[in-house]
């Protein structure tokens, strides 16, 4: 009996393996590449979208009505290390100390509600003087108390449209854009509820500091939130005036 021994071709066999692991390799490019070209335009079609759509009809508003609320320094793209979540990141501290409204009455009550029912926003906690947007919308210190003569100033946060939960505070003023003029917005106060209307809407630089500014012909109310969406880039101002309920 005779034996034929072939020798193993290790060369061989491990060529055909690359060869083999190669399609797999490729698919995985294919799909790292894939889902990160999906993510770039969730982040930046939204943002695309509100330039194209609804940007054009925010006059911006350059200029502010004193020099005394204009911060020069700043990066209006926002610092990443900044935690934007706090109010107090947004403004320089103590701007509006020796402004009028600092001779606005206090009250005792703390907290009250904001609904915006074109939103789908519903009876959302303010905070009055307080700091954390993640856990409420917050009523700028020293501006007017809900039914006082001035303007109550309202931050809210907001991120990227897709991501709107009227719930939960970090999303809440996500979609405040898709207000127009017209719109109502109530206010629950100290057991007295309040309609505002919606009369203008504009965009300003993160140092203007006008929209702060209080004026005491009538009742108003200003809503403020980052704009576009998901960004550090501007301010959306929404100008309300109350109306008989």
């Amino acid at each position: 009996m005779s034996y034929l021994y072939l020798k193993n071709n290790q060369s061989a066999s491990k060529i055909d393996r690359l060869k083999s692991s190669i399609p797999k390799r490729k698919f995985l490019a294919y799909f790292l590449f894939i889902s990160g070209v999906f993510l770039f335009g969730s982040a930046i079609v939204p943002i695309l979208r509100f330039q194209f759509e609804y940007s054009f009809r925010f006059n911006q508003m350059k200029n502010p009505l004193s020099n005394r609320f204009y911060n020069q320094s700043g990066n209006i793209l926002g610092d990443i290390t900044t935690d934007y979540t706090q109010l107090s990141n947004w403004f320089v501290s103590d701007t509006l100390s020796d402004s009028p409204s600092s001779h606005i009455s206090n009250s005792e009550v703390s907290h009250y509600t904001l609904s915006i029912p074109s939103l789908k926003i519903i009876d959302a906690v303010v905070e009055v003087g307080g700091s954390d947007l993640k856990k409420s919308l917050i009523q700028y210190p020293q501006t007017a108390l809900p039914g006082q003569l001035g303007n109550t100033v309202v931050f809210g946060h907001s991120v990227l449209p897709q991501f709107f939960n009227p719930k939960s505070y970090l999303t809440i003023f996500s979609t405040l854009y898709r207000l127009k003029p017209g719109d109502e917005i109530f206010i629950n106060y100290d057991s007295v509820k309040y309609k505002y209307v919606v009369e203008e809407m504009f965009e300003v630089q993160p140092t203007n500091l006008s929209v702060l500014e209080q004026r005491f012909d009538g009742r108003y109310m200003t809503v403020i939130t980052c704009s576009p969406p998901g960004t550090y880039l501007r301010r959306l101002i929404v100008k309300t005036r109350i109306v008989d309920y």
